[in-house]
């Protein structure tokens, strides 16, 4: 698939880039400043044309990938919405509010994901997913031991998204409608909570069941 990383620069969406690169997707880095949209896209072993600015990234791709920090994630979407009409688009945003990250402040609306919903319209098909995995350990080739809560209204989108966890090395579990993104975004708290509080480097979640 052609896909899009909005905001690929940061370490998130350089971490999803290089695994699905790796997969054989063609990938696209968009950005606000694209000479470091380029500059990625030349650290991630691609040509400089595959960095863009976001809303040429968006027009450009068959789906899309939102990895901008929170403050960002409605600036970024206005700016692009127009690209994004009848694709899917997965939004990882997380609703963090420095300094107390640890603490689950989630938006009026209810998630991040609902919304990047509420801002695109019907037109464009929101998933969240990737809220929980370290993005650190996706800029490396280390088996990721943490599964990927997939939330969304379409099952076929989520069918989707849960290859394209496959295909980073993840194994994504169909977690509902979008409105239970609410849970995966306010795990994230919970994660850097157990994270300081056990000395862990990499908390995640893991389904089990017989």
């Amino acid at each position: 698939m052609k896909i899009a990383i909005l905001g690929g620069t940061g370490s998130l969406g350089k971490g999803l880039a290089s695994r699905w690169i790796k997969a054989g997707h063609v990938v696209i880095i968009g950005s606000r400043d694209v000479s470091k949209a380029q500059e990625t896209a030349v650290h991630l072993g691609l040509d400089s044309s595959a960095g863009m600015l976001n809303i040429d990234a968006a027009n450009s791709c068959e789906i899309a990938c939102l990895t901008v920090p929170f403050t960002h994630q409605e600036s970024t979407l206005l700016s692009i919405e127009d690209g994004l009409a009848n694709k899917i688009m997965i939004d990882a945003s997380v609703p963090l509010m420095p300094p107390k990250v640890m603490r689950v402040q989630l938006p009026k609306i209810g998630s991040a994901a609902l919304n990047a919903q509420a801002i695109l319209g019907e037109n464009t098909t929101v998933v969240s997913a990737f809220q929980n995995i370290s993005a650190e350990l996706l800029q490396t080739d280390t088996d990721i031991d943490c599964d990927v809560l997939v939330a969304g209204d379409l099952i076929d989108a989520r069918n989707t998204v849960i290859k394209l966890a496959a295909d980073a090395g993840l194994t994504g579990w169909h977690a509902g409608p979008l409105c239970n993104s609410v849970a995966a975004e306010a795990l994230t708290s919970i994660l850097i909570a157990i994270n300081k509080k056990h000395s862990l480097a990499h908390s995640g979640i893991k389904i089990t069941g017989h």
